[in-house]
């Protein structure tokens, strides 16, 4: 792991705004760590910096505060799995056992907060509200993985493309013709959804020649909400 984290001394309360890449400060949300604010440590990583090692202990878990963080793993013949993005509010490192399956590494500049898992166990023995709070993320984590499933098992490429839009409008909340800046590398979302980065780049060229979206650099604004639903197999509203 890299040696250049910086551990901050504690900073004001979270939530703070996602401000590194432009992303609306509505995102951050309340945490369900709030009750351990008192033992965790705020921790700074620059742009590509690793934050956890695939294989790491699992001796912590994290909040992202402020940026946009990836999961990653590297299998055995060198090819790169993105997990999943993670914005300020999210979780991770929470729900895995003995050590890290997934590594995990700034997209952008960020700063998360680190807490001793042990800490959060002995909540969640003490504290029902807390281990039915710790439930209802682990069924959502399942949803979500469920989803993914279906993402790379069943879905076109156009459709996964049109799928990663609208999950990261969601994540944004980059309501109706919304703005969606897009944080992550072509790259990156090529290996987040089992792609080239060739087919990344004519998926969103051809959402782009059919009017659904206009793309300049990492900028993104859907301009027909209702077609980018039906290209991403997703329900019309």
């Amino acid at each position: 792991m890299l040696s250049t984290f910086q551990a901050v001394e504690r900073q004001p309360r979270l939530p703070v705004p996602f401000a590194d890449t432009g992303v609306a400060a509505t995102h951050a949300r309340p945490s369900v760590l709030e009750p351990l604010a008192a033992v965790g440590v705020t921790v700074r990583a620059e742009r590509d910096e690793e934050i956890v090692a695939q294989g790491e202990p699992a001796g912590y878990c994290y909040l992202v505060v402020s940026g946009c963080v990836r999961t990653v793993r590297l299998m055995e013949d060198g090819r790169r799995h993105v997990g999943e993005f993670l914005f300020p509010g999210d979780l991770f490192g929470w729900d895995v056992l003995d050590e890290h399956d997934f590594g995990a590494e700034a997209v952008t500049p960020a700063t998360v907060r680190r807490y001793p898992r042990r800490s959060l166990e002995a909540l969640a023995d003490r504290d029902r509200t807390f281990a039915q709070q710790l439930r209802a993320l682990t069924a959502g984590q399942l949803r979500a993985s469920r989803e993914r499933m279906v993402l790379l098992g069943r879905k076109t490429a156009s459709e996964r493309i049109a799928s990663f839009l609208l999950e990261m409008a969601r994540q944004m909340r980059a309501e109706g013709q919304g703005l969606i800046e897009l944080p992550m590398s072509r790259a990156d979302i090529a290996d987040y959804l089992g792609l080239t980065i060739e087919t990344v780049c004519r998926g969103l060229t051809q959402f782009r020649r059919h009017g659904i979206i206009a793309v300049e650099r990492s900028k993104v604004v859907v301009r027909d909400r209702r077609a980018l639903d039906a290209a991403g197999c997703e329900v019309v509203h």
